[in-house]
């Protein structure tokens, strides 16, 4: 068999798994989301940097002149790039074609450590979103200086092929403030 075709059954193999949550970790059955979210408020006034992201996501596509689609899986991937800061996030939501809001995934912030990476799967089957379909991403951190990735991962087939493609996350708004100066004590004067 040639490696194009052994990549391609494995990744029709992946796409044909039915899992009952998608968000379950595959050794605890515990949601991942549920697991990283905080037990407490986040402190608004310690956070350096605020960005809100668009993440355009495929839930089906055309694939000939007919207009016959194709189901997709999607995997929205939010990433911490950063070796000692956490981030949090504050809203993932996801909408429809339309722009109404189909769900919202976050309760409370969820805190995603150094390096840690949280993924959100949505279903070949769910077709809620259409081909619009998108997520809103609301990330923060208490350092100015991270770098998150945002991004998602579309999987499909049509007949014997299988296909995957991603789409970037992109800045819709961002706040950015300075580190705080450090307060220098007034020393009293020589009389």
């Amino acid at each position: 068999m040639k490696p194009y075709l052994i990549s391609s059954a494995i990744v029709l193999l992946l796409v044909n798994c039915g899992v009952d949550n998608p968000n379950a970790d595959p050794t605890t059955g515990r949601d991942e989301f549920k697991v990283l979210e905080l037990d407490h408020p986040l402190d608004q006034n310690s956070l350096r940097y605020q960005e809100t992201f668009y993440v355009p996501i495929y839930s089906d596509i055309y694939i000939d002149l007919n207009n016959q689609s194709s189901l997709l899986a999607a995997t929205l991937s939010i990433r911490n790039t950063s070796f000692r800061d956490s981030l949090f996030l504050d809203r993932i939501d996801y909408y429809d074609t339309n722009g109404e809001q189909v769900r919202s995934y976050v309760n409370g912030a969820i805190a995603l450590p150094p390096m840690g990476t949280v993924n959100y799967v949505v279903d070949k089957d769910d077709d809620t979103g259409g081909p619009g379909a998108n997520f809103i991403v609301e990330i923060a951190a208490r350092n100015a200086s991270v770098k998150p990735l945002v991004e998602a991962v579309m999987v499909g087939s049509h007949g014997n092929k299988a296909f995957a493609f991603t789409s970037q996350g992109f800045t819709v708004t961002e706040r950015v403030l300075p580190e705080p100066t450090p307060l220098i004590p007034i020393s009293e004067t020589e009389e």
